[in-house]
């Protein structure tokens, strides 16, 4: 089943590049310029740059609805492609909150310093942009097939349901198949070395633990895009508007760790939220899209999430965990 989209890439493969070379622009102009030296990313330059981020985004997506506009004639047309990438967007911020809890508790179990955090989310982050890129691109291939969408809404649906059920697990990641594999055919240093990777002593080159960390980030960051990928296709086709908001939400996510470190373990219910998100994107895959005719309202999409997370977030702080 071929689906017609409104921004094929045969056409808008010169969006696609020149969005990939603002999103490498804005890189360099953050490590190469206002993170050239390691220092502690403090709260208010947190703060900053996470609204740099969404205002970003935001003023992407009012462009995104004035091109899309003037481009096709009915204008519902362009309020959709609008509300879609605002939900897209909400859905894998919201999502990204959990690679929030595995950052505190990887960068503990490494001891990186606070000053050295950014660093190893720059290359995290700029390899999970990638990692996204080929999940969007295979995603858009397979999401053609209806089997496949029922499949990924089932997922989606068992994947909420545990989140819901399973009580909180502590996150070891000297059990974690990967850094057995480094540490058993990768030399590593048993100590930092400022804000360095790697580092060679007496003509042998060692990973550093801050290597290390990298690659357990770049892992999980994996595991989490098998849920919010397809949970963004659950919302629209078009993988421009996959492929975008999915970006923006990850260029976002430095910034936001920094901000939200400190209470993240506040928001203990948050858990379900999410976990309701995921369900419910799921049966839009599964059962309401058919519902409606092919395709659950997407303002009512965007207002349903927004619900699940932010009623999560108020119950978090009205109410206080059981062992505290």
């Amino acid at each position: 089943m071929t689906q017609i989209l409104l921004f094929p890439f045969a056409d808008y493969w010169w969006f696609y590049a020149g969005f990939i070379a603002f999103v490498l622009a804005m890189l360099a102009l953050d490590l190469g310029v206002f993170h050239k030296h390691s220092h502690t990313v403090g709260f208010r330059e947190a703060t900053i740059w996470s609204i740099v981020w969404v205002s970003l985004a935001l003023l992407f997506n009012a462009g995104l609805y004035f091109y899309a506009l003037n481009k096709f004639p009915d204008p519902t047309t362009a309020k959709d492609v609008a509300l879609q990438f605002l939900t897209g967007y909400v859905i894998e911020k919201s999502l990204s909150i959990d690679n929030i809890f595995v950052f505190v508790v990887v960068f503990g179990f490494f001891g990186v310093p606070p000053k050295y955090q950014h660093r190893v989310l720059f290359y995290g982050i700029l390899g999970a942009l990638i990692f996204r890129a080929i999940f969007i691109a295979l995603g858009s291939v397979l999401m053609q097939y209806q089997t496949v969408v029922m499949v990924f809404g089932v997922f989606l649906i068992i994947t909420g349901l545990k989140m819901m059920i399973q009580p909180e697990r502590e996150i070891d990641p000297t059990q974690n198949w990967l850094i057995k594999f480094m540490r058993k055919y990768v030399r590593i240093h048993e100590r930092m070395h400022e804000d360095r990777f790697f580092v060679i002593e007496n003509g042998i080159r060692y990973a550093t633990p801050l290597f290390v960390a990298l690659i357990f980030l770049e892992a999980t960051d994996i595991i989490f895009a098998v849920d919010s990928v397809p949970a963004i296709f659950a919302i629209t086709n078009e993988p421009l508007l996959v492929f975008t908001s999915n970006i923006f939400a990850i260029l976002g996510l430095r910034s936001l760790y920094f901000l939200l470190a400190g209470v993240v373990d506040k928001f203990h219910l948050l858990k379900y939220g999410l976990a309701l998100v995921l369900i419910f994107v799921g049966l839009k895959m599964v059962w309401l899209n058919k519902l409606f005719d092919g395709h659950f309202p997407i303002l009512w999409s965007l207002g349903i999430i927004a619900f699940f997370i932010g009623g999560s977030v108020v119950l978090s702080l009205l109410i206080k965990p059981k062992n505290k």
